[in-house]
């Protein structure tokens, strides 16, 4: 079979598992687990979506296609959900949106499913909103370390911050230059605090990853399972399904990008 370039809507091989989290306070998270299709993974990731009152979702961009191609591309098992009140294609998640407050179950219930899964070196992969939860729930004993996509620090604290410096666990934030909350200067100022952080510059990215997700994904490959060639591929010479990209359009047209095409 010829190769062929792997595009937004490209599907890579994976065993995928439809799932359901549930949560200390009682709720039930619409969910999804992509495993390699022939292997045990080296590694897991738990993604956290952006802000869900901006659309953001399990199926945001960025993770989607983490899950559709770091299975097959980087031996990843890759955990996606819906927080409270969230929907994507693949339903909606129980309660309401709570303002990161309530959201410290969710993470605490994905991180639980993926350790009594057995899933092997337990990372976190917040993007936006979800690099706030990732900074104010994310120290669960299970957890590696943890890779933050444009981060606003909002609402995680320097507290926070000095948490994640005294835990020692490896720290990523990977920051566009023309971000709309943080850029890059300003972020290696914040996360001065903790000495153990990496702190890298996307020259020409904007808040939403349009057009750099190749980039985007290599940077978390790089971390997460060391000694995986990167650049990952941009062709594939297997079985790939296409996903219907209409079926990703979001609420507000700001959190997947209109890029079916692009990285």
């Amino acid at each position: 079979m010829a190769p062929r370039p792997v595009r937004g809507t490209s599907i890579l091989p994976a065993r995928r598992e439809p799932l359901t989290l549930h949560t200390a306070d009682g709720l039930g998270l619409v969910g999804e687990l992509a495993l390699p299709a022939e292997r045990d993974p080296a590694a897991t990731l738990v993604c956290l979506h952006p802000l869900p009152t901006h659309g953001g979702m399990m199926d945001s961009h960025v993770i989607r296609k983490a899950s559709y191609r770091l299975p097959a591309l980087a031996d990843l098992a890759v955990l996606r959900f819906n927080t409270r009140g969230t929907t994507s294609v693949q339903g909606t998640s129980a309660g309401s949106y709570d303002g990161g407050a309530g959201e410290r179950f969710d993470v605490a219930a994905a991180v639980e499913h993926a350790e009594f899964a057995d899933l092997p070196s337990i990372w976190l992969l917040g993007w936006s909103f979800g690099t706030d939860l990732v900074l104010r729930y994310g120290l669960e004993p299970a957890v590696v370390g943890a890779v933050l996509l444009s981060p606003p620090l909002r609402s995680a604290t320097d507290e926070d911050l000095d948490a994640w410096a005294a835990s020692g666990k490896p720290l990523t934030a990977v920051i566009p230059e023309h971000d709309d909350y943080l850029r890059p200067p300003e972020a290696a100022e914040r996360f001065a605090r903790v000495p153990q952080a990496d702190v890298i510059g996307v020259q020409g990215a904007k808040h939403l990853w349009v057009g750099h997700t190749e980039r985007v994904l290599d940077e978390v490959v790089r971390r997460v399972v060391p000694g995986t060639s990167v650049p990952l591929p941009q062709t594939w010479d297997g079985p790939m399904q296409t996903a219907d990209s209409s079926m990703y359009a979001d609420r507000t047209g700001q959190a997947l990008g209109s890029d079916p095409d692009a990285g």
